[in-house]
């Protein structure tokens, strides 16, 4: 769908009306008294001026001459259209006032959508005439209510003689006058544009059965059912794109040639209508660019606003228009807002990025989604989120304000200093309630449960973090490690800890170093990258030798004999893990020797010698019970089963699985529940209780 086709460039003239003048045009049937409309110029002797109105047997337009057609490409409004639609329903009349309010952000094609209604209402006999007024709400000098109330009481034909001076008179009688239209049997359509005040609308909210349609970049509660006009869906955008190119050639074949490039163009204009619009006027202009050059262009210029700037509309001027609204404090929040790396933040992390008290910045941010420069993240209360060209213009905006002076370059470093240290500290402090060693918990969270649903919902804004300095990279490789394998997120945990080992490079941190590797390894094991996590534990090791790391040189043991079981290599896996089982007994790493002793009895069971498998693993049960380790435990009740299981001890066997997954469920790791599942549904299949295996199997897929 088309958006609005004003965001003048500053210093262009723009062809409305001047500022704080309101532009009308009506509709009223047939009826030809002297309504004032908006005439057109037309020089030489006996014609009237521009912005005049003609006072005298100047027949009204149609009501289809009134409210100018939607732009070619019109498209993806379908839900919006026919919510519009129900609010202007007359039959719908007694389910409260016929005003809709629709909002959104500068660029978005509310006016179009407006424009559409008002057709698709006219189509269906629901109005005998429209009147539209645009208000320049966010010009330098927005059209006043009375200015409005002035230019609609002409359109409906009431003499200059006779308009009251500005005040409740002038409404009053706007008011009558709609009144007195309603008891002759018409009804009329207000469209009232462009709106940035609620004080601007409120006076000219027609009596009775009227209707009225408001657009607005704010919020503007209270006067109507609302509405937010939303970016378009990606095919719809490329479908706009497709049309306006074809309106000004029909030749025009770079859509259909290329449709990737298609998709990768609506997609750096952010599927916003007035992007789109400008990207097509561009091209019509280079009828050679492929759209794949032009796509490139948007995502390769200094600022992607560059490249939204046709010499007539630049979408940089619209979001101008709409900051310039907004009071210091709000302004600077939306610059601040831009330092966040991740696609949104929540309150509290807003809060420490803004120095403020949190129900301070709450409130702040409730502005600006009223403005629509940021949104509610739909999927999670207390998040807020930011159209990546609008983040963007806050990141020029932010850069504008340090090259003029008006806020030191420290004071962004440090509120983003603030903000990575605030996810990291968070991390550190929810990674204490998922350390399978079971040691003190931060008090942060209450419980395992609300660390992970923080995790869950910062999880892309800490991997962007661990892009933003090698101190938040190393810090967060530690702290986000069992998390990313608890919900398997196993790319990202080798993403992270490999920009953890270039962090150790750069620092020459040795000691870290090792254990970054050892991690590493484990995070390509999961991957079943084996030969690169061999190579890893054996970096490992070699390092805590170097350092004289006893517990760290055993847990790379530990991993290592775990990758030499993955390449079947059994006797080197063995050696390793009795040397890991043998090193975490010299430290007195009880949690550590379970581990090693659990993966030893598998190393054991590979080699089919199943009645020393089934000690090792009964040890490693006895000793993770010792330390508090319900999720190791359930590890190794679930391989004590397949051992008894290879022993045809198929009833114990049966026991061993039942409680793997009940522990796995009071842990709430469900990929371990789900082996469990599958390893139950195995043992069944032997005691050839074949339904009950089926059910098994089918919650373990």
């Amino acid at each position: 769908m088309g958006g609005k086709n004003s965001a003048k460039r500053k210093g262009k003239k723009s062809g409305k009306p001047q500022q704080g003048q309101a532009r009308v045009g009506s509709s009223a049937g047939n009826d030809f008294r002297g309504a004032g409309f908006a005439g057109s110029q037309v020089l030489g002797h006996g014609t009237m001026t521009a912005n005049t109105y003609v006072q005298q047997y100047a027949p009204v337009p149609t009501a289809l001459d009134a409210l100018p057609p939607p732009p070619v490409g019109f498209t993806g409004r379908g839900d919006d259209l026919a919510y519009i639609l129900g609010v202007l329903d007359p039959d719908r009349a007694d389910e409260g006032p016929s005003v809709a309010v629709l909002s959104g952000w500068g660029g978005v094609g509310k006016t179009t959508l407006a424009y559409a209604a008002g057709h698709a209402a006219q189509s269906r006999g629901w109005f005998t005439g429209v009147l539209l007024v645009d208000l320049h709400g966010y010009d330098p000098q927005p059209a006043q209510a009375e200015e409005a109330l002035e230019a609609l009481l002409r359109s409906l034909g009431v003499p200059h003689e006779h308009l009251p001076p500005p005040g409740a008179g002038r409404e009053a009688l706007y008011r009558s006058q709609l009144n007195l239209r309603q008891e002759k049997g018409q009804r009329l359509l207000v469209v009232a544009d462009n709106a940035s005040a609620i004080a601007q609308v409120q006076p000219l909210v027609p009596p009775g059965h009227h209707g009225m349609l408001v657009t607005s970049r704010h919020r503007l509660t209270g006067l109507g059912r609302t509405r937010t006009v939303n970016r378009l869906q990606p095919e719809d955008a490329v479908a706009l794109l497709e049309a306006a190119l074809k309106n000004n050639d029909p030749d025009d074949p770079r859509v259909g040639q290329d449709p990737e490039a298609a998709e990768r163009l609506a997609s750096a204009c952010g599927y916003l209508p007035l992007a789109l619009q400008i990207t097509a006027a561009l091209l019509a202009q280079d009828p050679e660019q492929p759209l794949s050059e032009r796509a490139d262009a948007l995502g390769g210029t200094e600022s992607v606003l560059d490249g939204l700037d046709d010499g007539e509309r630049s979408l940089r001027t619209m979001f101008d228009q709409s900051l310039e609204r907004l009071t210091p404090q709000e302004q600077d929040l939306f610059r601040l807002l831009a330092l966040n790396p991740g696609p949104n933040i929540s309150t509290p992390a807003a809060a420490i990025l803004a120095d403020q008290p949190q129900p301070v910045t709450e409130r702040l941010l409730a502005r600006l989604a009223a403005s629509h420069l940021i949104e509610r993240t739909p999927t999670a209360r207390g998040r807020w989120q930011m159209h990546d060209l609008l983040r963007a213009y806050a990141h020029e905006q932010t850069a504008a304000a340090m090259g003029r002076g008006r806020t030191p370059r420290r004071r962004y470093d440090q509120a983003r200093d603030r903000l990575i240290d605030h996810y990291v500290q968070y991390s550190e402090a929810a990674d204490t309630h998922l350390d399978p060693a079971g040691g003190p918990v931060s008090a942060r969270f209450t419980d395992r449960d609300q660390a992970l649903d923080w995790f869950d919902a910062e999880r892309e804004n800490l991997m962007a973090t661990a892009h933003t300095t090698p101190h938040a990279a190393l810090n967060l490789s530690f702290a986000l490690g069992t998390y990313l394998q608890w919900r398997r997120h196993l790319q990202e945990d080798v993403v992270v800890n490999a920009l953890a080992l270039d962090a150790c490079i750069k620092f020459n941190d040795t000691r870290n170093k090792a254990a970054v590797w050892n991690n590493l390894g484990g995070a390509l094991q999961n991957l079943r990258r084996f030969d690169d996590a061999l190579h890893a534990h054996q970096t490992a090791r070699d390092l805590h030798q170097q350092t004289g790391d006893t517990n760290g040189e055993a847990g790379a043991w530990n991993n290592l004999g775990g990758a030499l079981q993955n390449l079947r290599r059994f006797d080197d896996a063995l050696h390793a893990l009795e040397t890991a089982r043998d090193l975490h007994q010299q430290t007195g790493d009880t949690h550590s020797e379970a581990t090693a002793w659990n993966n030893l009895g598998g190393a054991l069971k590979a080699l089919r010698r199943f009645d020393e498998a089934l000690h090792t693993l009964e040890t490693a049960r006895d000793l993770h019970q010792q330390t508090g380790n319900t999720n190791g435990e359930a590890t190794a009740w679930n391989n004590l089963g397949t051992t008894l299981k290879a022993l045809r001890r198929f009833d114990d066997a049966l026991h061993a699985h039942q409680t793997a997954r009940d522990l796995h469920q009071q842990t709430g790791n469900t990929n371990g529940e789900a082996g469990a599942w599958n390893n139950l549904g195995g043992v069944l299949q032997n005691l050839r209780r074949f339904d009950d295996a089926l059910h098994a199997h089918q919650t373990a897929r």
